[in-house]
């Protein structure tokens, strides 16, 4: 079976306000910088900037 080495989960929070909507991998030595990606939010109703953090619920 395949390793997971690199990957860690991250979660993804609106900019907005503040809601936690998206939990995804993302490769740690690839990406020194974090996450953020424009996808919608359902709370807000429309897309904003969700930006990573390392707390997940």
């Amino acid at each position: 079976m395949a390793k997971k080495g690199a990957r860690e989960l991250v979660a993804l929070i609106c900019s907005e306000c503040k809601s936690q909507n998206y939990i995804t991998e993302r490769n740690k030595i690839n990406m020194e910088a974090k996450l953020q990606i424009n996808k919608y939010c359902k709370t807000c109703r429309k897309q904003t900037s969700h930006k990573e953090t390392t707390k997940l619920k």
